[in-house]
C-alpha cells in the first residue's frame, strides 16, 4: 500500500520504447496544453469585462459603453471559438496517450471534468448564443443576463478544471482501492485547500491582468492614434470612447495585479509545504539553507538538478525563506536534500528499474518562475503610466506610450504560459504528487501514466499533425484579432433591444448592419 504506483499490474516494455513514448507523450501534451492555455485567460476575464461594459450601458444609457461592448464582444467571440476548439483535443489525450493515468485516477479526475461539461459548458454555449443573436430579439435586461450567465459559466469551467488539476498537485478526499484512486467525497475534492487558497484565485486574477491589459492596450493605441490626427471629431472620439476604456482597463489591471500578488504569495506558501522540490528548483537552492536568499538571476550549469557552480546575480537575503514561511531565518530545503528525502521514502528506482529524480529540471523551473513574474511588469507599467496620462479628462499623443501599449498586450499572455509551465514541470516526476500531510499512498509517477499500447511512432505522428493544425489556427486567430482590432469601435451603434426598436419606429438591424447581431468572418 505504501507504494501504490508499484502495485499496478501493467505489462512491462523495453526501456527504450518506454522512454520514447513517454517523452513524445509529454511533448505532445505540453504543446497542446500551453497552446490552449494561451486563449483561456483572455476568455476567463474578457467575458465578465464585456458584461461589465454592457452593465455600464444598461445603467448609464451612454452610447460609448454600447460601442465598447460590441467591439470587445466581437474579440471575445473570436478568442472563445479558438480556445474551445483547441481544448477538446486534451480530452482525447487522457484516454489515448495517457490511458494508464486515466485508469488510475479516472474515478476522481473525471468527476470535476464531467461537472465542467454538464454545468459550465452548458451555461457557456447556451447563453453565448443568446447573447450573440439576441441583440434585436431580447429585452435589454434579458440580454444583459445572458452575457453575465456566460461569464459565470466561463469561470465555473475554470473552477472545475482547476479542481481536477489541484487534486493532481495535492490529492484529497480519496482512498487507494482495487489498484486505483477512488473518491471518498467530491466536496473534499472541490474544497481542496490548494484550489481555494491558491490555484483558483491565482489563475483568475492572472486572467484579469491579461484581460485588463488587452482592453487597455488596444484602447490606448486607438486613443493616441486618433488624438495625433488632431481633427476635432477624432479627438472627441478618443476622449469619449477610448479614454473610458483605457481607464477601465487600467483599474482592472491594478486591482487584479494586487490580487495576483496576494494569491501568488498564498500559492507559494502552499507549494513550499506540499511540493518542496518545486520551490527548491525555483530558487536553485542546492542544500537546505537557513535564511535562503531570493535570486534575481543565475547563470552557469543549470542543468538537471545540478546547482553547485552557479553565478548568482542580485540576491535579496532571507527573502526566499520569508516568502515561504514568513520567517527570514527559516530553513529552506535544497534540491539535494529533497532528493535524498524522497529516495528514502519512495525508493530510488521505479518498477522497471529506471532511476528516479525527484526534483524537477532547474533550468526550466528557475527561469519560468522568473519570467512569470517579470513579464507582468509590462502590464503594471502600462496601467500606471496610462492612468497618469489620461488624468483629469485628458487624452495623450505620446508615441512611446502607444508603443508600450502594443508591447504590453502579449506580455501577460506569455507570463501566464510560463506560470503554467512552472506549475506542471515543477510537479515532476509525479503526475499525481504524494500528499505529505495525509494520503501520500495516492501518487503516480509520470512514467507510469503513459499508455502501454500506443507506440511512439503514433504519438509522434499525432503530435506533428496537432502542431501543424494548431499553427494554422494560430494564424487564423491572429488574422481575425488583428483585423477586428484594427477596425476599431464602430461610429454607429444603436439601441437594438425590442424597446429601442419600438422607440425608433420599429426598425430591426440586420446582421450586416453595425447595430445587428454580432458576427465575424475571414
Amino acid at each position: 500500500m505504501t507504494l501504490a504506483y508499484k502495485e499496478l499490474t501493467l505489462p512491462l516494455r523495453k526501456e527504450a520504447d518506454n522512454v520514447e513514448a513517454l517523452d513524445l507523450a509529454r511533448w505532445q501534451f505540453g504543446i497542446t496544453t500551453v497552446y490552449h492555455f494561451f486563449f483561456v485567460p483572455l476568455t476567463i476575464s474578457l467575458a465578465p469585462l464585456v458584461a461589465i461594459m454592457q452593465t455600464f450601458w444598461f445603467v448609464t444609457k451612454k452610447d460609448h459603453w454600447l460601442k465598447l461592448t460590441k467591439f470587445f464582444g466581437k474579440l471575445l467571440m473570436i478568442n472563445f471559438s479558438l480556445g474551445l476548439v483547441t481544448g477538446i483535443v486534451q480530452e482525447f489525450q487522457f484516454g489515448m496517450t495517457w490511458s494508464e493515468y486515466s485508469r488510475f485516477v479516472g474515478d476522481v479526475f473525471g468527476a470535476p471534468l464531467a461537472m465542467e461539461a454538464l454545468a459550465a459548458f452548458f451555461l457557456e454555449s447556451v447563453f453565448l448564443g443568446l447573447w450573440i443573436f439576441g441583440w434585436d430579439r431580447l429585452s435589454k435586461r434579458l440580454h444583459l443576463m445572458a452575457i453575465w450567465l456566460f461569464a459565470i459559466g466561463v469561470n465555473l469551467s475554470a473552477f472545475f478544471i482547476l479542481a481536477a488539476n489541484s487534486w493532481m498537485q495535492h490529492p484529497v478526499g480519496t482512498r487507494f482501492e482495487n489498484g486505483r484512486a477512488e473518491m471518498d467525497s467530491i466536496w473534499t475534492v472541490l474544497g481542496n485547500e490548494l484550489l481555494l487558497k491558491g490555484a483558483f484565485p491565482h489563475t483568475i486574477t492572472a486572467a484579469f491582468v491579461v484581460g485588463g491589459t488587452f482592453v487597455m492596450g488596444i484602447a490606448a493605441w486607438w486613443m493616441i492614434r486618433l488624438a495625433r490626427s488632431r481633427t476635432p471629431e477624432n479627438v472627441e472620439k478618443a476622449r469619449t470612447v477610448y479614454r473610458p476604456a483605457v481607464v477601465f482597463g487600467a483599474v482592472v489591471t491594478i486591482i487584479a495585479g494586487l490580487g495576483l500578488l496576494y494569491s501568488g504569495d498564498q500559492m507559494g506558501q502552499l507549494m513550499f509545504r506540499e511540493q518542496p522540490g518545486k520551490m527548491a528548483a525555483a530558487e536553485a537552492v542546492c542544500e537546505t539553507t537557513d535564511g535562503a536568499p531570493f535570486t534575481i538571476a543565475a547563470f552557469g550549469p543549470l542543468v538537471g538538478a545540478e546547482c553547485d557552480q552557479l553565478t548568482r546575480v542580485i540576491e535579496v537575503p532571507g527573502m526566499a525563506s520569508f516568502l515561504s514561511t514568513r520567517d527570514w531565518n527559516a530553513p529552506f530545503p535544497g534540491v539535494q536534500n529533497v532528493q535524498a528525502d524522497h529516495v528514502a521514502k519512495y525508493g530510488h528506482v521505479d518498477d522497471v528499474g529506471n532511476a528516479v529524480t525527484y526534483t524537477p529540471d532547474l533550468m526550466i523551473n528557475f527561469w519560468s518562475f522568473r519570467l512569470m513574474i517579470g513579464l507582468a511588469i509590462f502590464s503594471a507599467a502600462l496601467a500606471v503610466i496610462g492612468l497618469l496620462a489620461v488624468r483629469k479628462g485628458k487624452v495623450t499623443e505620446s508615441k512611446w506610450l502607444k508603443r508600450l501599449a502594443l508591447w504590453a498586450i502579449p506580455m501577460p499572455f506569455l507570463a501566464c504560459s510560463f506560470g503554467w509551465i512552472f506549475t506542471e514541470m515543477g510537479r515532476q516526476p509525479w503526475l499525481v504528487s504524494p500528499n505529505p500531510t495525509g494520503i501520500d499512498e495516492i501518487r503516480l509517477l509520470t512514467s507510469r501514466g503513459v499508455s502501454t499500447s500506443v507506440p511512439g511512432g503514433i504519438v509522434l505522428t499525432s503530435m506533428i499533425l496537432f502542431t501543424l493544425i494548431y499553427a494554422v489556427l494560430a494564424v487564423a486567430w491572429w488574422i481575425l484579432i488583428h483585423r477586428y482590432a484594427n477596425e476599431g469601435v464602430l461610429d454607429t451603434v444603436h439601441d437594438v433591444s425590442p424597446e429601442g426598436r419600438a422607440a425608433a419606429g420599429g426598425s430591426s438591424g440586420g446582421s450586416d448592419e453595425p447595430d445587428g447581431p454580432l458576427s465575424f468572418a475571414y
